[in-house]
């Protein structure tokens, strides 16, 4: 599978209210495994960035003045995305502005030519509800090394959020099902492993274990205003016993 983890810094945070798109930076991983082959692009906005704006990015319109508009290479970008799956970290933000430059220009919006989009923010706040899940706090929880982000750039956050997102599902591959015969490493047959004949003990856990346990569930709860599954089925079945 082929994706492409995307990420744009910008003059401020509304498309709506005139903010361009001044960097774009895409990171290319086939089957999990990083290609090199990315696209990094400064774009010139036509307009200066909001002060706040620039403390993030610190990327002036000196520095801007050169380079192409975004009609200059909107093509080679979305001939770049073209039928990739995209990862995007916040994507509404992004999309909102890349959507916005597109239709300026009278092209297709992005999802129009890409095979999927996912947002990691909602992923995250599936996996880890109630905790910060920016990309920096994502980093530190996932040990991803992020200690050369002064600023906040395209493709250094594209690069973070490849490797954030390979570690928030580094469990998946245990979850593909290989269909075929195994093979050992000269690619001869091997026998199937009877585990019948194995007895597993079964390990109850320590009370110890039983509250951590509990005090991750109670933080869940209080996470989710006590709507998780568990405790509304707990309580239907109190009612019931009742």
């Amino acid at each position: 599978m082929r994706q492409i983890f995307l990420d744009t810094e910008t003059t401020g945070l509304s498309a709506d209210n005139g903010d361009r798109i001044i960097e774009i930076g895409c990171v290319e991983m086939l089957h999990r495994k990083l290609t090199g082959n990315n696209r990094h692009i400064y774009v010139n906005p036509g307009r200066d960035s909001h002060e706040e704006a620039l403390k993030v990015h610190g990327i002036t319109s000196e520095f801007l003045k050169d380079k192409p508009r975004f009609a200059d290479i909107a093509l080679d970008l979305l001939d770049f995305l073209k039928d990739a799956h995209v990862v995007i970290h916040n994507a509404p933000f992004d999309l909102g502005f890349l959507n916005m430059e597109l239709a300026l220009i009278k092209q297709p919006p992005v999802k129009s030519v890409v095979a999927s989009i996912t947002d990691t923010l909602v992923m995250a706040k599936e996996i880890f509800p109630g905790k910060r899940n920016s990309l920096d706090a994502l980093c530190d929880r996932l040990e991803v090394d992020n200690s050369g982000r002064t600023l906040h750039g395209a493709l250094l956050d594209a690069e973070l959020l490849a490797d954030m997102y390979i570690n928030l599902t580094r469990g998946q591959n245990a979850l593909l099902m290989d269909e075929g015969p195994a093979t050992d490493a000269n690619g001869d047959r091997v026998s199937a492993l009877d585990l019948s004949q194995f007895v597993l003990p079964v390990i109850s856990a320590s009370e110890q274990e039983m509250a951590a346990h509990e005090d991750v569930l109670q933080q869940i709860d209080a996470s989710s205003k006590g709507k998780t599954i568990w405790r509304t089925a707990e309580q239907k079945t109190l009612e019931s016993v009742t």
